[in-house]
This record gives C-alpha cells, structure tokens and sequence, in this order.
C-alpha cells in the first residue's frame, strides 16, 4: 500500500559530529571573504574555541566583524544590527549559540542587502510586505540542544510585556546554508538550559508526531527524535562536571543533539501543537524560556488532548500515536494503549519535577492572565493539534502552568 501523498520544504546541508566546528572556515570560504559572526554573549564566545575559529579565519584571510546577542532577540535589536552592518560588504552571516543567536542571524541576513526594517515582513504585527530578497548566505551552529532553529525559516522575535509579542520573519530563503551541529558544544550547558532546550525538543518532536499533517518520513524522524530524547535528557540532565568528559554522557549530549536538529526538521515539515500555541503569548507577554512554558504544560497538554479525543472523537488516530509514544517512553511494549497513556501522563509529569521546572507563576502570570493568553494562543500551532480544543480546555492548558 502507497503512503499518504505529502510534499517537504527544504532544509540546510547537514555536517553533524564531534569536531564538525573546524569545518566552519571551509565553509564560509565558498560564500566569500568578509563575515558578520553572532554569537550569544556567553558560552561559545568565552571559550577557547572562540579564540581557535578567529585564528582559522585569520590564517584564511577571512574578514570578519562580530555582534553578540543577549536574551530573545528583538526586532529593535535587528534593526540596528543591519544598519551598523550593512555598509559593509558583508558576504556571509554566522550565527554561533542558543536559538535566539540562530533566529537572529536569520533575520539579519535576510535584511542586510535591502537595509529594510524587519516590520516591513514580521508576520501579524508588521506591514505585511512581501519578502523577495535576496538574503545573505547563513550558517548555523547550534551550542543549545532544543529548538532546532539550525533547521527551519523561522526568525522568531520578541517584545516582551504587556502589550509585547511573539512573531516570526519566515521565508525559505532564511534557512541556513549550512547547519552544522558538533555535540562539543554543548559541554559548558548548565542543568537549567539542559532542562528547559530538552523538553522543548521533546515537545516539537511529540507535536510532529500528533500533528494533523504528520507523514511517514516526519513520523520515522520524530521517534527516532524521542527515542534520543529518552536515553539521553534525564541522563544528561542528572550527570555532574566529574562526568563530562565520559563516553557516556558524550553520547547522551550528542543524542540531544540529533533530537533538536530533527525537532527541528520535522516542525518545519508539519507544524506543532497546542503547547507551542500557547507558549508564543507566553513568551510574549513574560519574561519565561520558552522551553521552560513548554515543559512546564506538556503534560497537562497531552491530557487534555486525550481526553478529547476520547470524549468527543474515540476514532482519532492521535490517541494510538500518544499510545506509541507511551510504549517508547516507558519502553513498555506490550501496554494497552489505554495504559500507555496513562504512563505517558506520568513520566512527563515525572520529568518535569525531577528538572526543576518552574510553574508559570514564578513568572508573574497570573489567574487575570488565563483570557488574555487563551485569546492570543497561536492559530496556526492549533491547526495541527490532533483535535480543535475548546474555550475551557484552552482555559485549562494555561490554569495547568500555574
């Protein structure tokens, strides 16, 4: 029997593995000899390695200018990064860092050859002009393992506060050239960004899975994805600074790895969920990570959408997909899928405590807040969840974080 027709969008030229870094001077080489690198203002920038690529570039004759991101990026931010740079012949971004370093140097590429404001294209709050480039050639190189941001068009940019906003700059021409992934870099991740990236990925990978245009090659990806993310977040998570350097915890960091590279291609493919839906107005209007909304409501989430289903559509296929997703988990093969959900429910419930994940709460969001997120969760997100949810149970994925 043939497969369900689907259709893929593109994605970048992978390099993945250990020491992929010292590939990145070769590849800058084929765009050209003058470079705009971003980088988070910690972690890769205050590494030897850092001092490593500048003596590579500089042994290549390779040109380069620098700017460094803190928090979520804003499009304020990008805005004055393209005209700081933008006289100068820039011919190939680098971004180096979480996935606000990523997101930014999307954006900035994108902008650098016209100069134009990023609110000429922000979906939802910008002019609504049409994006025709063309954008500069860019390359990713994650040092966080979550969002997957190395892999997909989205430049996702914030004003957080109350009146703030969550929204993307998305065009094929954003996706990076090359996106390459080196599980070294992600040694000097301290537990909070271990816990908060994880479940982000988790969730991207889970909502892939559920979504409403999940396919068969989106669906081997995912679990492939969660199959990573279960031998490798907690064990990762729970190890100390003793253990770094272990085979082990090498291969668990490297899992990681994959599962976000891949979080991020299949989100790319067929979009995510209700947890995502609702941590863009999160994020928007709090100060909270966006892995950490994420986890934070994952389970909730995924009993709400259970219990729909089997209050309202029993024949919906996303219950046996959160059953398989149980079964792996748990690594319980022979669990009825009405059990499977059951321990599903409880091994996200579990990880979520053992991470230290904080409540919405303690990020200010409050009762007052639940209409005001419910009005602003994201459409598009929800067009994918596995079944419409309702005013009320909207009303109960936010009341579930606090």
């Amino acid at each position: 029997m043939l497969n369900p027709s689907f259709s893929l969008s593109l994605f970048p030229k992978i390099e993945f593995g250990t020491g992929t870094i010292k590939c990145l001077p070769e590849k800058i080489a084929l765009y050209g000899q003058r470079i705009l690198i971003i980088t988070g203002s910690h972690s890769f920038y205050q590494t030897p390695r850092w001092d490593q690529l500048i003596s590579d570039l500089e042994k290549n004759k390779i040109q380069w200018f620098h700017t460094t991101i803190s928090g979520e990026p804003s499009p304020t931010f990008v805005d004055t990064t393209v005209k700081q740079f933008k006289s100068q012949n820039i011919q190939c971004v680098i971004a180096i860092g979480g996935g606000s370093a990523l997101d930014c140097g999307k954006a900035i590429s994108g902008l650098l050859h016209s100069g134009d404001s990023v609110m000429e294209y922000l979906e939802g709050v910008g002019a609504g002009k049409q994006y025709t480039g063309p954008a500069i050639p860019f390359i990713a190189v994650p040092t966080t393992a979550g969002t997957g941001s190395e892999a997909t068009k989205n430049s996702v940019l914030s004003d957080i506060g109350e009146k703030g906003y969550k929204k993307s700059f998305r065009d094929e021409q954003l996706i990076p050239k090359y996106a390459i992934v080196d599980p070294d870099l992600l040694e000097s991740c301290p537990k909070s960004l271990i816990a908060a990236n994880g479940m982000d990925a988790l969730t991207q990978l889970m909502e892939s899975y559920l979504s409403t245009k999940a396919n068969a090659f989106t669906d081997a990806l995912a679990l492939s994805g969660i199959e990573s993310v279960r031998d490798s977040l907690l064990l990762w998570y729970q190890s100390d600074e003793t253990q770094n350097n272990s085979d082990e915890i090498k291969q668990a960091q490297a899992n990681m790895a994959y599962a976000a590279l891949i979080s991020g291609i299949t989100l790319a493919q067929v979009g995510l969920g209700s947890v995502h839906g609702l941590a863009s107005p999160l994020g928007a209007f709090f100060p909270i990570p966006h892995g950490v909304a994420c986890g934070t409501v994952l389970a909730e989430a995924t009993r709400i959408n259970i219990d729909a289903m089997l209050s309202r559509e029993p024949q919906n296929s996303g219950l046996q997909r959160y059953a398989q997703i149980g079964r792996m988990l748990s690594q319980e093969n022979e669990l009825t899928d009405t059990q499977a959900h059951k321990k599903l429910l409880g091994l996200l419930s579990n990880w979520s405590q053992i991470m230290n994940l904080e409540p919405l709460s303690a990020y200010g969001v409050t009762e007052k807040d639940v209409a005001k997120l419910v009005d602003n969760i994201s459409p598009s997100s929800m067009q994918t969840n596995p079944i419409i949810l309702t005013q009320e149970e909207k009303e109960q994925l936010v009341r579930s974080g606090l």
